[in-house]
């Protein structure tokens, strides 16, 4: 039997380095698609693919317009088997309890609009004040919407938590909503939080949930590629969703996420969003015009949400192999990187004379971002509630004060600054009148890239300071 040119295409495999695996720092940049004239400090934002999986994303796409109907109808569903596949083996789960979503965001949707909440009005969604925005906002949606029928409560934290705190505040959150009359029914966690970037405690607090009886939901939007996500199906911290995004840290195109829902949870899961052909009403019977299949309900549903590119998803097994043969696999990426936070981190706060966001036992920075804190501070407003530590009083003693209601043009402007004249970007936040920047780690890095980070955000605090932010547009 001759081979299709599909099939010719997809043996097609990139080779591995004769000499073992490549090495990491700026030697790798030739591997990926940046600018040469551009430092991509912010690798936590949106990810980056190497060139040889922009081959891999374009070779699909091809294939996809070569024989359009063949290829949805009939290839499509291969390929998402064979990336399901290989990123269940890479999580240490069951095959048929993950599917492909978009991003994380879309993935924390799914799961929050198909529980149904009771109809007594008590049930509660717990959520930290760390929460991605998106994902707070998808809160507040779902309480708007099901207005009467869930309220949600957030947990505080104050950074540099220890781990105990934030399962402690955790409980006492619990206990809170309890004695409120409420049913604290679902909590969401971060694995690494965005804003700070810091590892989050995540199997305590999914185990906590398991004691109390409350659903646990991870966004792990920073997760697979960047941290150790161990054996998720471990009984004693098994979460009941899980969603993790492959396009920031797992080099897969944009966008591409793993929804994991354990198959106890998945009857609760009733429909994708938007609602496609999988679904199967509880009354009535439509017909499906795409062939039929031996799978679950659960996978069936996912396999085809409308007309849209599944090229990325595709990608997940070439970028899983190709981390592997060429990179040398994920412990050694993980090492490197999580290294490369911590020492280039602290270079960071030494040009600075600040330092970096890390609690007494050094849990926030096991990860591959690193919060540093910038030599500035806003000056005290009674209207704004922040009574720092005597700590914190005398790290900014002598910083350069910035008024409270000039700091988010303040922050405008650097941002503006440092992609025009500087040609890189540093996500930056606000915290506890201090402003603080995160910076990624990653293979095709290095700490002279991290020591320049710490001259280039040094100069720009500098020139915050001389007020050139006021004369800006």
């Amino acid at each position: 039997m001759v081979a299709t040119t599909f099939e010719l295409t997809l043996q097609q495999k990139p080779e591995a380095p004769t000499g073992g695996p490549l090495q990491f720092g700026n030697a790798l940049l030739k591997e990926f698609l940046h600018d040469p004239a551009y430092r991509n400090l912010n690798h936590g934002s949106f990810g980056t693919i190497p060139r040889a999986i922009q081959q891999k994303l374009r070779n699909y796409q091809s294939l996809s317009e070569s024989r359009p109907d063949s290829f949805i109808r009939y290839q499509t569903p291969i390929l998402l088997d064979e990336s399901r596949a290989a990123v269940a083996k890479l999580l240490h789960v069951p095959v048929e309890t993950v599917v492909f979503v978009s991003n994380a965001t879309l993935g924390i949707n799914t799961v929050l609009r198909n529980i149904v909440w009771s109809a007594d009005g008590l049930d509660e969604i717990l959520y930290f004040d760390t929460i991605y925005g998106a994902c707070g906002k998808t809160i507040d949606y779902v309480v708007e919407d099901r207005l009467g029928a869930v309220t949600s409560r957030c947990v505080p934290l104050l950074y540099p938590a220890e781990d105990e705190d934030v399962v402690t505040a955790f409980q006492a959150a619990i206990h809170a909503s309890r004695a409120a009359g409420k049913r604290p029914r679902l909590a969401i966690m971060d694995v690494v939080s965005s804003m700070p970037g810091v590892c989050f405690p995540y199997r305590e607090i999914v185990r906590v949930c398991k004691e109390e009886g409350v659903i646990s939901c991870v966004d792990g939007a920073q997760g697979i590629g960047m941290v150790d996500l161990g054996d998720i199906s471990d009984t004693g911290t098994d979460p009941d969703f899980l969603v993790t995004n492959c396009h920031k840290w797992l080099f897969v195109p944009r966008g591409c996420a793993v929804l994991y829902v354990p198959l106890r949870n998945q009857r609760l899961i009733r429909s994708t969003l938007p609602t496609s052909h999988g679904f199967v009403a509880k009354v009535g019977e439509r017909f499906n015009p795409l062939p039929p299949k031996n799978k679950s309900e659960f996978v069936n549903n996912f396999e085809f949400v409308g007309t849209v590119d599944n090229s990325p998803f595709f990608c997940v097994k070439d970028a899983i192999r190709w981390r592997e043969e060429m990179l040398g696999g994920e412990e050694r990426i993980m090492a490197y990187t999580t290294r490369l936070a911590r020492e280039g981190g602290q270079k960071v706060a030494e040009i600075l004379g600040t330092r970096v966001l890390e609690n007494s036992k050094g849990t926030l920075v096991r990860c591959a971002m690193v919060n540093v804190a910038l030599p500035l501070v806003t000056a005290d407003d009674p209207k704004v509630e922040v009574k720092l530590t005597e700590k914190e009083e005398k790290e900014v003693q002598g910083m350069h004060e910035i008024p409270q209601e000039e700091a988010v043009k303040a922050f405008n402007w650097m941002y503006k600054v440092l992609q025009e004249e500087y040609n890189t970007f540093v996500p930056m936040i606000f915290y506890r009148r201090r402003f603080w920047a995160r910076l990624s780690a990653q293979v095709y890095l290095e700490e002279s890239d991290f020591e320049w980070a710490g001259r280039t955000l040094k100069e720009v605090c500098e020139r915050v300071a001389r007020g050139e932010y006021k004369t800006s547009a």
